[in-house]
């Protein structure tokens, strides 16, 4: 294992280059399945450096990447996880080959359409995530019900549910159709399933959900299963001088080929 003063912690590399979080670096070396130098490691206690040779069930970790950020307009009917015991259909299976490794920032429930972002930093990916970071996830919401503001004041200061606070949240009335009511819902922590839940607790049952935004990246008008480079420019001037070095050209809008007709079920 090097010494050398440019090293750093191993579960750190895994992030840069874009293969796992920290925690699913960890995950993998409590498994057996990384060698540093020939050597099968149990902890991630260890600090590497750019000549140890790393590999992953016997595949080598490539060296740091730029930084990049693509926008994905998830559909309903994927799972956000790189598989599934269920056999599912996961947003890493219908992503265009023409990506690199990625990794998803927070996710979409299989349910939940709209805006993923995707990087190949898992630094970046952490970053984004925390709550300290203060972004907004913005969200359009369809619910059954007919909500009215008092309904909605618990949920903007904070409500306890099943013993788990959630942080006051922004929920706006839209307007109403029929038997539902849109609603733009703003949260900062991103829980598991934290706007279904609140509204389900304010007496509204979901039945579609779309994000919108996450901070100051937009869904806009990209198409579903549809992924947009941003372009590095934009990722500097939104996160400062924290990546590295991102290309400042974004790629064209790519789309994962059609086979037949696609047919999403739509909640």
């Amino acid at each position: 294992m090097s010494k050398n003063t440019a090293s750093e912690r191993i579960a750190k590399r895994f992030a840069r280059a874009g293969l796992a979080s920290r925690r699913g670096a960890e995950a993998m070396i409590l498994a057996g399945r990384v060698s540093v130098n020939g050597t099968v490691i149990d902890s991630p206690a260890l600090n590497v450096s750019e000549s140890d040779v790393i590999l992953v069930d016997g595949n080598p970790v490539e060296s740091a990447q730029e930084t990049r950020l693509w926008r994905y307009h998830k559909p309903v009917g994927l799972v956000t996880t790189e598989r599934d015991e269920k056999g599912r259909p996961t947003v890493f299976e219908k992503l265009p080959g023409e990506l690199p490794r990625v990794i998803s920032v927070g996710r979409l429930d299989i349910n939940s359409e709209g805006l993923l972002l995707l990087t190949n930093d898992g630094e970046l990916k952490r970053r984004l995530e925390l709550p300290s970071t203060g972004w907004v996830r913005k969200y359009r919401v369809r619910a059954r019900g007919r909500p009215t503001d008092a309904m909605l004041e618990p949920l903007r200061k904070g409500v306890t549910i099943d013993g788990e606070r959630f942080q006051p949240m922004s929920v706006t009335i839209d307007r109403e159709q029929g038997a539902n009511a849109w609603l733009t819902v703003g949260i900062r922590e991103g829980r598991n399933r934290e706007v279904r839940r609140a509204l389900a607790h304010a007496g509204l049952i979901v039945n579609r959900l779309i994000r919108v935004s996450y901070g100051p990246f937009q869904l806009g008008d990209l198409k579903a299963g549809t992924v947009e480079e941003v372009k590095g420019r934009i990722i500097r001037d939104q996160l400062g001088q924290k990546t590295r070095h991102p290309n400042t050209e974004p790629q064209k809008s790519l789309q994962k080929p059609k086979r037949g007709k696609s047919r999403i079920r739509r909640p």
